[in-house]
């Protein structure tokens, strides 16, 4: 498919599924510092889980990186196990406090001025942040233009014949930065609009019936 074909149909599918869910204001969070926790927390859980665990911290009062990097990791893991797998991602916040505690002395703004591949492969060095993360972390909390991938996003674009399901993260995200505009709004209504599709649609089983996509003319492919 030629460039022009695919921010074509990339388009089409985003504002199909806009025009069926609406703005979907992503990513909740009050601080550019919260919406990082939740993205390291969100990891192999449901966002209830998250809410819970985020609402453990206010509520100790130290949602904030200074507090949180003083804060035990037993404690720490205490305080957010609702979000599950919780010593495993104690250790993993534990490790992205002492990046940004040590590299940026706390603080999300001075972190968000560095330009964002270096910023990325910074994040990419961290303890427990991958690809997924990372990529969260620039776009929901730093407004950075970078796409992020995940199994809904794969699920939709492969079956629509866009991409094979099997390419790398780095491969599927090249297709969004290549296609379409640099624009860090339309990515973040875009990857979270996917994310809807996959979870009331495109499902490990897809339910192509009442699919807002399921009058996009593509050829179709499993994964």
């Amino acid at each position: 498919m030629r460039k022009t074909a695919k921010k074509r149909t990339l388009l089409e599918i985003y504002y199909k599924l806009y025009s069926f869910y609406g703005a979907q204001h992503w990513w909740p969070g009050e601080s550019p510092f919260e919406v990082a926790v939740g993205a390291i927390l969100t990891q192999n859980t449901n966002w209830s889980n998250v809410e819970k665990a985020i609402g453990n911290l206010k509520a100790a009062g130290v949602l904030a990186a200074r507090a949180l990097h003083r804060v035990p990791t037993a404690e720490l893991a205490l305080l957010i196990r609702p979000s599950g797998y919780f010593n495993i991602k104690a250790a993993r916040l534990k490790a992205f406090l002492a990046f940004i505690s040590t590299a940026y002395n706390g603080s999300m703004k001075k972190m968000g001025k560095v330009e964002t591949a270096s910023l990325r492969h910074e994040l990419l060095n961290v303890h427990g942040i991958g690809p997924e993360t990372a990529d969260s972390i620039l776009l929901y909390a730093l407004d950075k233009p970078v796409f992020v991938i995940d199994a809904y996003t794969k699920r939709v674009m492969s079956r629509h014949g866009i991409i094979d399901y099997k390419a790398s993260y780095d491969e599927y995200q090249q297709l969004f930065h290549d296609v379409l505009d640099e624009d860090a709004k339309l990515f973040n209504e875009y990857h979270a609009l996917l994310v809807m599709a996959g979870k009331d649609y495109c499902k490990p089983k897809p339910r192509c019936a009442n699919c807002p996509l399921s009058q996009v003319k593509f050829i179709r492919k499993t994964g």
